[in-house]
């Protein structure tokens, strides 16, 4: 993720930014900060993948959910708004919420019952503040996709290797189970989805690995 040139930042409220944003580029807004993201072209692919599959399962599980585009979610008490890789909204709630209708925003978290980040660059954005904002929000579950094993050796332990970090809301507070290559992923959103680990990565032909090819 690269910053914008610095003649477009300047610190902004979430409601500056929303008026302000471009639809044509993917961009955040983090304690007023905007940020520009570029994801590569792996994280794209697996992001493609786990939507698809996302949608597969809706639709054979006749639940009332979409998954936006840009839709941004918005953290208590901050002025930041996330664009997440993958969002699951609960169309029920969106009557609910303020910002849906005029900005696509989300700032409830009982509206989002799960929410994925690809960990491609800077894998401190998403198992530090997002994490934590996810969980202080109240989504229900927290996926990291970290596909190329970049995070601390404290979130996927030692030695690093590619881990899908499943965080679920357990009063009130992320427990997190994780899942490595071979591995069924076990939802509580998504119970009877039976993707595997080996699933994701294959999505994605991965530079580290000349085997996929």
């Amino acid at each position: 993720m690269t910053a914008l040139s610095q003649e477009l930042i300047r610190p902004m409220s979430l409601m500056e930014f929303l008026d302000w944003k471009s639809e044509d580029k993917r961009l955040e807004l983090r304690d007023g900060v905007v940020v520009e993201m570029q994801p590569t072209g792996h994280h794209e692919e697996i992001g493609a993948f786990l939507t698809m599959e996302l949608i597969l399962e809706i639709r054979r599980s006749e639940l009332d959910y979409l998954l936006p585009k840009q839709a941004l979610i918005r953290p208590p008490d901050k002025e930041t708004g996330y664009l997440p890789d993958v969002a699951v909204l609960d169309r029920k709630e969106l009557s609910q919420e303020p910002l849906w209708q005029k900005a696509s925003t989300i700032s409830r978290g009982i509206s989002v019952p799960l929410v994925i980040e690809i960990v491609s660059r800077n894998w401190r954005d998403d198992y530090g503040h997002k994490l934590t904002d996810y969980e202080g929000l109240g989504i229900q579950e927290y996926w990291i996709v970290d596909y190329l094993g970049l995070g601390g050796r404290r979130f996927i332990g030692d030695p690093k290797q590619p881990t899908v970090s499943v965080y679920t809301l357990v009063g009130g507070e992320y427990q997190v189970n994780l899942f490595r290559e071979g591995d069924p992923i076990r939802s509580r959103i998504f119970p009877s989805m039976g993707l595997t680990v080996e699933q994701i990565l294959q999505a994605s032909q991965d530079p580290r690995d000349p085997s996929r090819s």
